[in-house]
């Protein structure tokens, strides 16, 4: 029998389309912030029932794995240019963005398509936020309302905070950082552009209501990450709703406090930071195991190569065997003729790096050449899939990039410890201990870019901590390192 999940995925892309035919997945007008008025009129008819802000969140989540942003340039293709992630050919767009070229009308598109995805996906967020207060009496679900509202301030400050990181100014040089909006509301004129200062408050107001929502109804907090995966009699989670399921793909709880520490780690706030990755590091289910845990070889042996027994919030993509094909598989997206510049460069060629070992592999193409490929997104065909081979998520945040928060934001000794539980977990446990808070440093920032290669985090630990150019892996000879993305023309002014 076909897996539930794939089943409630086919429904979703229906509902995208009908959503689409319906107006309610707002389209721009002049500028990206600009939301044409005449599609205000449907949503008032698709908010008079709970299943109707149930569509429209579950469009937004649809819209978030968008081509111009966590399906492809936010994750896997431009901003993994950025870092010099993948071969590229001489005189293309994907080149240039190595090279920070940012006046090429090339490049300049590439980033106009993540901004305007962004606040379009931005916008229908709003539209939900704009009727939902007004509307709570239609919601007879227990905790249905707090549930939507919180993913959905959630979802608005995950998307702001990726504008800001990658849009906004290096974190220690905000002096003269450039205004952008913040937006809370749909409107037919352009947002408001605001201040640094108010756009991080903004952001901390947005995760510290919706973990206020969160906390005391999402089911993530009182079952397992097993049970929320099965719903049902025999797990023992039996929601009324399914909804209330698979929170994993969700703005949960726990991806809340995880949000919170990479926003907090952003703006330097270690203790902050500190405190909320140590939440979810240490919360344990009600039998006392963890909830969470770090992923080992046994999942890569499983063929889980994008570790979703780690994921604290992933995107999942029906579509994620065809595009494997199509980008990796085919040679698009590919880093060598060899093994050696990943294994050496990358990992250091330990001989015991599970990441080395077995996230990568070189195949031949049909012209007989051959390439160095990432196996992370590899999966199973969808007509041949089962519940346990199910791996077509985009790892949207993972438990591993909370350890490396904690190693970094911990006082020192405990830090070490942070990361050695972390690479023990890769099998590089036995890895010299750096030998004081600058060398751990150096250390955290090489687990980054070998962590999240095609996840598209590598080049905001980069820009966060303004590293050299010298310490920037695969950097193109003839770059000039530039972090600061310019605010697309469209929106400048």
């Amino acid at each position: 029998m076909l897996h539930s999940k794939l089943i409630a995925m086919k429904k979703i892309n229906y509902i995208l389309i009908a959503l689409f035919l319906t107006g309610i997945l707002f389209s721009s007008c002049k500028k990206y912030l600009t939301v044409n008025p005449k599609t205000q009129m449907p949503q008032d008819i698709l908010f008079d029932t709970e299943g109707g802000f149930k569509d429209a969140l579950t469009g937004v989540y649809i819209q978030m794995k968008s081509s111009n942003t966590y399906g492809g340039a936010l994750t896997q293709t431009t901003i993994e240019s950025l870092v010099s992630s993948w071969d590229v050919v001489s005189n293309t767009t994907e080149q240039r963005i190595g090279l920070f070229n940012f006046a090429d009308a090339g490049v300049q598109t590439s980033f106009e398509s993540i901004w305007g995805q962004q606040y379009k996906t931005i916008a229908n967020v709003n539209a939900i936020l704009g009727q939902i207060d007004a509307k709570k009496a239609v919601f007879k679900t227990p905790g249905l309302f707090e549930l939507i509202k919180g993913e959905c301030l959630a979802i608005r400050a995950y998307l702001h905070l990726d504008m800001l990181r990658l849009f906004g100014p290096i974190p220690t040089a905000t002096a003269n950082a450039p205004l952008m909006p913040y937006a809370t509301v749909v409107s037919a004129t352009p947002v408001e552009k605001i201040s640094y200062t108010a756009f991080q408050n903004a952001l901390y107001k947005d995760l510290t209501d919706a973990e206020n929502l969160l906390k005391d109804i999402d089911p993530l907090t009182k079952y397992s990450l097993a049970q929320v995966k099965t719903p049902g009699i025999v797990s023992g989670f039996n929601p009324g709703d399914t909804f209330f399921a698979y929170r994993y793909l969700r703005m949960n709880y726990f991806a809340v406090k995880s949000l919170q520490a990479r926003t907090y780690l952003w703006f330097n706030e270690t203790a902050k930071a500190y405190e909320c990755a140590k939440t979810v590091i240490d919360v344990k289910n009600a039998d006392g195991t963890p909830k969470f845990k770090l992923g080992a070889a046994t999942d890569f042996s499983n063929k889980d190569y994008v570790l979703t027994t780690e994921h604290l919030f992933g995107l999942y993509d029906f579509d994620m065997f065809n595009k494997y094909n199509n980008n990796y598989a085919a040679g698009i997206l590919k880093k060598g003729t060899a093994e050696t510049t990943i294994k050496t460069q990358l990992y250091g060629n330990t001989g015991t790096d599970i990441r080395e070992s077995s996230m990568w592999e070189l195949v031949t193409l049909t012209n007989g050449s051959k390439c160095y490929i990432i196996k992370k997104y590899q999966v199973v065909a969808n007509t041949l899939v089962t519940p346990a081979t199910d791996f077509k998520q985009i790892p949207m945040l993972r438990l591993s990039e909370l350890y490396l928060i904690a190693a970094e934001t911990a006082p020192y000794a405990e830090g070490v410890e942070y990361l050695r539980t972390f690479r023990t977990a890769r099998n590089i446990g036995n890895l010299a201990t750096p030998a004081n808070p600058a060398a751990l440093q150096t250390e955290i920032i090489k687990e980054y870019r070998k962590e999240f290669y095609a996840e598209g985090q590598a080049f905001y630990q980069y820009k966060r901590l303004n590293v050299a150019k010298g310490s920037y892996l695969f950097a193109p000879s003839a770059a000039t390192v530039n972090y600061l993305v310019p605010i697309p023309k469209t929106e400048a002014i």
